[in-house]
């Protein structure tokens, strides 16, 4: 087992479906129940032992390097690497390849609220596996008024083993039980697939593409089912929801 210390935060986006919320603010920077949702996930992973971070930022990079610092107040170290040309989460991921170096790594959506016990989960990699995709229940997502084609339908074993990835399925396509929930670790050998990505039919590199071809690569890739509180933070009606809940 193989105890991970270093995360990679993807921070860069507006959120355009925040609509006037982002107007100022990049999507992981607005509150959730009293803090940024960017604040929710670096006390999550620190409270899980990772003590390295770095933030991808893009969409006013300034609100979050202003926020965070060099980490030091919230007990981390923080790095940050800028996202210049919005072309999909492969070509992001791909800047924190010095960062990881040969160590494996937490990579997290930051726009996702997740129960903290989660992170204490994922930060354990299994030495037989080169990844861990976590995952939530499709049924469980739709009761929040969202689907599986509003993101990735991940496909796996009777093992939870991952067999195919598909980024937002198109209607009469085939779809699973399972959503992708954003949360990962990783081996550096996702980079050598990363590498390899070639423009999505969106025209974006996908990282769900670098997964699945990890995966199909002979690798084995573990689904992880979250536990707890889960949700996407990707428009008003979301977060007032959140905001009312305890």
């Amino acid at each position: 087992m193989t105890k991970i210390n270093k995360a990679v935060v993807l921070a860069a986006g507006r959120g355009t479906r925040m609509r006037e919320l982002t107007v100022d603010f990049p999507k992981p920077m607005i509150e959730v129940r009293g803090k940024p949702v960017l604040q929710h996930i670096v006390e999550g992973l620190r409270d899980a032992g990772v003590r390295r971070f770095v933030i991808i930022v893009g969409y006013h990079a300034e609100m979050v390097r202003n926020f965070f610092g060099d980490g030091r107040h919230h007990n981390v170290d923080i790095e940050y690497a800028t996202q210049t040309v919005q072309d999909g989460t492969g070509r992001v991921v791909d800047l924190a390849r010095n960062f990881s170096g040969r160590s494996p790594f937490i990579l997290s959506y930051g726009d996702i609220l997740i129960s903290s016990v989660n992170y204490k989960r994922v930060v354990d990699l299994p030495d037989d596996c080169e990844a861990i995709i976590t995952v939530t229940r499709g049924e469980d997502v739709s009761t929040r008024g969202e689907d599986v084609s509003k993101g990735g339908a991940v496909f796996v074993n009777e093992q939870m083993e991952l067999v195919d990835l598909r980024e937002k399925p198109k209607p009469g396509e085939p779809t699973s039980p399972w959503y992708n929930a954003g949360l990962y670790a990783f081996r550096p050998s996702i980079f050598e697939f990363i590498a390899k990505l070639k423009p999505s039919p969106r025209g974006e590199y996908e990282l769900t593409d670098a997964i699945r071809d990890l995966a199909h690569s002979g690798n084995k890739v573990q689904a992880l089912e979250l536990s707890g509180e889960w949700a996407d933070v990707r428009d008003p009606e979301v977060l007032a929801n959140l905001n009312r809940s305890t």
